[in-house]
């Protein structure tokens, strides 16, 4: 039993003497500011791009419709080809137009040998008349016939040509150069003149309209920041566009004019561009996005989107660095995205230091350090890959 007790003794000693020798644990270091990857915010010019909703419209357009009546005989044309100015289209049946120019020629000649007897009856009574072999009745109604067989001659002249019109008529020919729809009658089908059923529809393609919807409150803002000066006008009217499948057609298109009264309906204002579309890519009725230039900012301040928040409100928030190391918020006012990137109006800047990284770890107040973005500091062999 002593035995035990000394040896208990002894081990308690020892780990006293351990105890003793070990040194007091150090308290947590201070590391200093944190660092968070900023950028210095800086004003450049900057074009105004805005992207509007518009479809797509041929740059000709052309109902063909019979101009007369009668049996369609022969179909000229291939649905959904190009046709040329002028192209037979319908063959409607000629044969009672032509019957109808034969007899409107037969009438003239009547009219004229008519106009031949009524004639030498004027001439010849005009001198009886001055000899008092006639009474001055007699003349006048030899004149009257006279005049009156010039007008039947002038009436067969007349029908004469409208006949030949009618007769050119059964002839549907294309009005415009384009590409043509499909056929709503057949051979054999019965048409009448000026009918309201359309036979078929030719669309100029190339060039293609494009009619692009702007809201009039859009246009309003826009007008009164060229006019405090605040946008410069654009120098060219030049217009992209963004296809239904996302992908940017590859020609670039003309703004050509702007309607000068709203849609009482929608509140918005048609803009007509043209564009070229030489490959057919463009169709009547396609929805598509336009871009265009609305004027250039001279003093534009560009921050990434990743530096803006929202608060409880909804309102845009960037933290930048104040003059003693600081993190400060600010409220900003963000216009459009432009690659990526915020256009800034109001709340920001020139020489602001613009935390973009490590915003999820900071808090208003707290002491941080400027460094630069995660981009930044990477190789330039990494950047490159």
């Amino acid at each position: 039993m002593r035995q035990i007790v000394k040896i208990a003794s002894v081990l308690s000693v020892a780990l006293w003497i351990t105890g003793c020798e070990q040194k007091p644990e150090q308290g947590p270091q201070d590391l200093g500011p944190m660092e968070v990857g900023s950028v210095t915010v800086v004003a450049e010019p900057q074009s105004i791009l805005v992207e509007l909703p518009g479809r797509s419209k041929a740059y000709l357009e052309a109902e063909v419709r019979p101009q007369v009546s009668g049996i369609i005989i022969n179909r000229g044309f291939v649905e959904g080809k190009d046709v040329v100015k002028g192209q037979s289209l319908y063959q409607i049946d000629s044969s009672t137009y032509k019957a109808a120019l034969v007899s409107a020629k037969a009438d003239l000649k009547s009219a004229q040998a008519g106009l031949v007897s009524a004639k030498a009856k004027a001439l010849r009574f005009e001198k009886l008349v001055k000899l008092n072999s006639i009474s001055e009745q007699d003349y006048d109604e030899a004149d009257a016939a006279y005049k009156e067989a010039m007008a039947r001659v002038t009436v067969a002249e007349a029908a004469i040509n409208t006949a030949k019109i009618n007769l050119e008529y059964t002839e549907v020919r294309a009005p415009i150069s384009g590409r043509v729809g499909k056929s709503s009658i057949t051979a054999g089908a019965l048409v009448t003149a000026n009918q309201s059923q359309t036979l078929a529809t030719i669309q100029q393609l190339d060039p293609i309209n494009i009619e692009i919807a702007q809201s009039s409150a859009q246009l309003l803002r826009l007008k009164a920041k060229l006019k405090a000066g605040q946008l410069e006008a654009a120098e060219n009217a030049d217009v992209q566009l963004i296809l239904e499948d996302g992908t940017t057609y590859g020609q670039t298109g003309t703004l050509q004019f702007a309607e000068v009264s709203v849609n009482e309906n929608t509140g918005s204002v048609i803009l007509r561009a043209e564009f070229p579309n030489p490959d057919g890519v463009l169709m009547p009725g396609m929805y598509v996005r336009a871009v265009l230039n609305t004027g250039t900012d001279p003093q534009a301040i560009l921050v990434p989107q990743r530096a803006i928040t929202r608060n409880t409100k909804g309102q845009a928030v960037a933290m930048v660095i104040d003059g003693e190391g600081k993190v400060a918020s600010r409220v900003v006012t963000t216009a459009e995205v432009i690659n990526n990137q915020w256009r800034i109006t109001d709340g920001l800047a020139v020489g602001d230091e613009l935390i973009v990284e490590g915003l999820q770890k900071i808090r208003p107040g707290m002491a941080v350090k400027a460094g630069p973005l995660v981009a930044d500091k990477q190789p330039q062999a990494q950047q490159q890959k």
